[in-house]
């Protein structure tokens, strides 16, 4: 059937194939790809706004270069599907972000073409600068190209790259994916000429023999200099990059393979850093991505024929709308509240708080150390920023963390989403790390609500703080209990038995509560439902402690330096001497799939954490059977 329907995509097994297709038979290539990764996607879920816009731009970086020679890194990396499809994994995009299967993302271990992992943004501009120096001190003649797109650009790992990328004299290639914009068709014709003319060896040959000719009269060098940034700034919009050193070029359509290929073809005989400015469409050639491409941004399995259709039955309430509704509610009660975003306003459930309070909403773009720090700002003349940020983004700011945050002791509130394992993103996504790298930070606190309800009210304990707290939860639904409608807050702090058992008593911390529950029934032991990292209810803790003969922790998150640490450390510093158990996340990176198959291979499931106890407490146990 792959035969019939795209006989020229089945004929590429790797890019050296696709630099034998004919340049008039490229289009039709680049349809065949389209329908083949629109196929895929909805059998399989995925990112697919993003690389439907890449379809023409990666044919003709494979097609011009020399790949895997030649170096190209995908920026964010949600882009690369085509790339995948052209770099011999066609066959295998049936098992795209699932257990065992392709990697949604680019990885080196699973491609020689994927020459740099990436999947938080903003980083392929400094890789592949790296790339191009190693080139030069190894005396390699190759080309390395960064692609960068999708808002990257806004942040400032970014602009940091081309301060130092400008003055590098290395063979770089950056290109800009603008997909945000687009051109119109006369305009567009404009442009592909001056692309291709400012790309030209004979326009950089004579603009260098002009600068090297006129800088024995600096007055004219000055004058000529200013009448061409003049002229180029009436055909170009930016002359910015060319402030950095770049030689710019552009802008051109990206879905136009005429004016792609020949330019990057010039391009490629040029020396030193260029930058190359491609636009694109998101979603293009799929009319209903076209028209929505946030809905397509990362949709589940669907119909292309029919599209995204919402289910009949409503799924359960996620934590992330359970955060978007909590803090829609608290801005109507408390007009100090701000909210702040680093590009996430989906993602994080912040589209109605947007639409009801503008005023108070800021999304900073792809720039977590400023979402930090500005946050802390808005701290200091006595607002309430509430910063909604991804456990694993947060990491992109800890500096700003300790240094504005923590040691100035402000009251801001971190609502830390996708907590724990993720699932088809992968260890990239995974918040697995926030439990470790918080609670080691003086005037920080870690809350772990159990389930939805739980997560309002602790947020609203976290508000009503004077000092920063940090509220984590996952990535999705949770245990489906029933919703309070009001702001009532939990006591700081402060834990609590939800099941009264002996023996043995486990610690929960989070969502991990309910399948603990379920193995406690099943062994007789006490639970607690923990519900602070940090602080530690210590009271509590040492209750529970003096009054069983074994403790067990349960977390989704690291257990090198998590809760289960945190507890080990309390009891050390009570002088008691109970064993404990630590059940958590392995000293690994866990890779893409299932979160429920993910947690079960961790044993953080109910059995798992069950057959984890029985194991390790087997002669405690034995009096617990025999009274059953």
């Amino acid at each position: 059937m792959l035969n019939l329907k795209y006989p020229l995509l089945h004929a590429i097994n790797d890019p050296a194939d696709l630099r034998l297709v004919p340049r008039e038979q490229l289009r039709e290539l680049t349809d065949e790809l389209r329908g083949f990764l629109l196929e895929s996607v909805a059998k399989t879920g995925g990112h697919l706004s993003s690389n439907l816009g890449t379809v023409e731009l990666t044919v003709a970086l494979h097609y011009v270069y020399s790949t895997p020679h030649d170096r190209v890194v995908w920026d964010v990396g949600h882009q690369t599907y085509p790339h995948k499809i052209l770099t011999g994994r066609r066959d295998r995009m049936e098992t795209l972000r699932q257990l065992g299967g392709l990697s949604g993302f680019p990885q080196r271990g699973e491609s020689a073409y994927d020459t740099f992992g990436t999947a938080h943004s903003s980083t392929s501009i400094s890789a592949a600068l790296g790339m191009a120096m190693a080139a030069k001190i190894q005396g390699v003649e190759r080309h390395s190209v960064a692609v960068i797109g999708d808002g990257a650009m806004t942040a400032g790992m970014a602009f940091e790259a081309l301060n130092n990328a400008g003055v590098s004299d290395c063979n770089l290639l950056v290109i800009l994916n603008d997909n945000d914009m687009s051109i119109s068709p006369p305009v567009g014709a404009l442009n592909r000429y001056l692309a291709q003319l400012l790309s030209g060896r004979f326009y950089a040959a004579a603009k260098n023999v002009g600068k090297n000719v006129l800088k024995a009269a600096p007055p004219l060098f000055e004058l000529a200099k200013r009448l061409e940034e003049h002229a180029k700034g009436m055909v170009v919009p930016a002359t910015l990059f060319e402030k950095f050193g770049f030689n710019y070029i552009g802008p051109i359509d990206g879905h136009d393979l005429d004016s792609l290929i020949p330019t990057l073809e010039n391009i490629r005989l040029l020396k030193g850093p260029q930058f190359l400015h491609v636009v694109t469409k998101k979603g293009q050639g799929y009319k209903l991505a076209e028209a929505d491409p946030v809905a397509y941004h990362g949709p589940g399995k669907f119909d292309p024929a029919v599209g995204l259709v919402k289910p009949v039955t409503p799924p359960k309430q996620s934590f992330t709308q359970v955060f978007g509704h909590w803090l829609c509610d608290m801005a109507a009660a408390d007009e100090r509240l701000v909210g702040i975003t680093p590009a996430m306003r989906e993602g994080s459930g912040m589209v109605e708080f947007e639409q009801r309070f503008p005023n108070r909403y800021f999304d900073v773009g792809i720039a977590e150390q400023h979402a930090v720090t500005f946050a802390a700002g808005l701290a200091t003349e006595g607002l309430k920023p509430v910063l909604a940020i991804y456990s694993t983004f947060l990491q992109r700011g800890y500096d700003q963390l300790i240094h504005d945050v923590a040691i100035q002791n402000l009251p801001v509130v971190f609502a830390l989403d996708r907590a724990g394992l993720v699932g088809a993103d992968g260890a990239t996504h995974a918040g697995a790390y926030d439990i470790a790298y918080l609670r080691c930070i003086p005037n920080i606190s870690v809350a772990c609500p159990a389930d939805e309800n739980e997560c309002r009210q602790l947020l609203s304990t976290a508000f009503a703080q004077n000092h920063p707290v940090a509220v984590r939860y996952p990535r999705g639904a949770g245990a489906g209990v029933a919703m309070q409608d009001g702001l009532d807050a939990l006591p700081f702090g402060k834990g609590e038995i939800r099941r009264q058992g002996k023996g043995i008593a486990i610690l929960a911390f989070g969502t991990l509560l309910y399948p603990a529950l379920e193995a406690a029934q099943a062994l007789g032991a006490t639970v607690v439902n923990m519900r602070w990292a940090k602080p530690l209810d210590t009271d509590l803790l040492l209750q529970i402690a003096r009054s069983h003969q074994a403790l067990v922790t349960v977390e989704e998150g690291c257990r090198m330096g998590g809760a289960g640490s945190a507890v080990l450390e309390a009891l050390q510093a009570a002088t008691l001497e109970v064993p404990v158990l630590q059940l958590g996340l392995d000293d690994a990176f866990i890779e893409h799939g299932d979160p429920s198959r993910l947690l079960t291979m961790q044993g953080l499931d109910a059995a798992g954490i069950q057959a984890s106890i029985a194991r390790r407490f087997a002669p405690l146990l034995a009096p617990v059977a025999r009274a059953a």
